[in-house]
């Protein structure tokens, strides 16, 4: 049986955003446009609840493209034993976006999966006529506040938005950004869920039209290989 969909919007910009290719290493490149999972996590990080499953759709590029080179110190426990035990950063390089807008749409979705639903998302699915429209409702009026439940971020966490919010009249998707080919584009890391461990999973030849990058529709659950 068809679950209904219910439609969530939201705009995003910033100074800097790192969308990263997992085949660059460790100097990361960005990929032109946010995954399939980073809108899926901008849409959680405003509201988040096992109950309902989000499904990105697409992604309209508002800014021009531009790339800029990055550098950090990091010290986080990815360092080499030497460095972490001497107290030493390790300098991390990347090619970021600068000046980013984009659209972002997805819906919402009662989630299939009941039976591995925490005991309180199992009860307030139960209450709930439509947990679909009921999130759409929480969501558009969480949005509009600029009410999250974590840090929205464009990419890496240090990148947040100088906007996230509803639509604004004055933002017109880049035409002509068009013809760009992505011959492999990372989909989600945890492709099971958040009670997953570890398991990336990929789309494939994703070309931005006119400014759009739409993401492919997959059968059965949105997040299934």
């Amino acid at each position: 049986m068809l679950q209904k969909e219910y439609p969530i919007q939201l705009e995003i910009a910033g100074n800097t955003a790192l969308w990263t290719r997992p085949d660059t290493g460790d100097s990361p490149v960005s990929y032109p446009a946010p995954t399939y999972g980073a809108v899926k996590g901008i849409f959680e990080a405003i509201l988040w609840g096992p109950a309902v499953e989000i499904v990105p759709i697409k992604v309209e590029i508002c800014a021009p493209l531009r790339y800029h080179s990055y550098a950090t110190n990091y010290g986080g426990p990815l360092r080499n034993p030497q460095n972490i035990k001497k107290g030493d950063a390790y300098q991390l390089y990347a090619t970021v976006l600068t000046d980013v807008c984009y659209r972002l749409y997805a819906v919402a979705r009662p989630n299939p999966d009941k039976a591995k639903l925490p005991e309180a998302a199992r009860q307030w699915d139960g209450r709930t006529t439509s947990p679909g429209h009921a999130y759409q409702e929480i969501f558009n009026r969480r949005l509009s506040r600029g009410q999250m439940y974590a840090t929205v971020c464009l990419g890496w966490q240090e990148f947040t938005p100088s906007y996230f919010g509803p639509f604004r009249a004055e933002t017109e998707v880049c035409k002509d950004v068009d013809g760009i080919v992505i011959p492999s584009m990372l989909r989600q890391t945890f492709s099971q869920g958040y009670q997953t461990s570890f398991c990336p999973s990929y789309d494939t030849d994703l070309v931005i039209r006119h400014g759009v990058l739409t993401f492919p529709v997959k059968g059965g659950r949105e997040d299934d290989q």
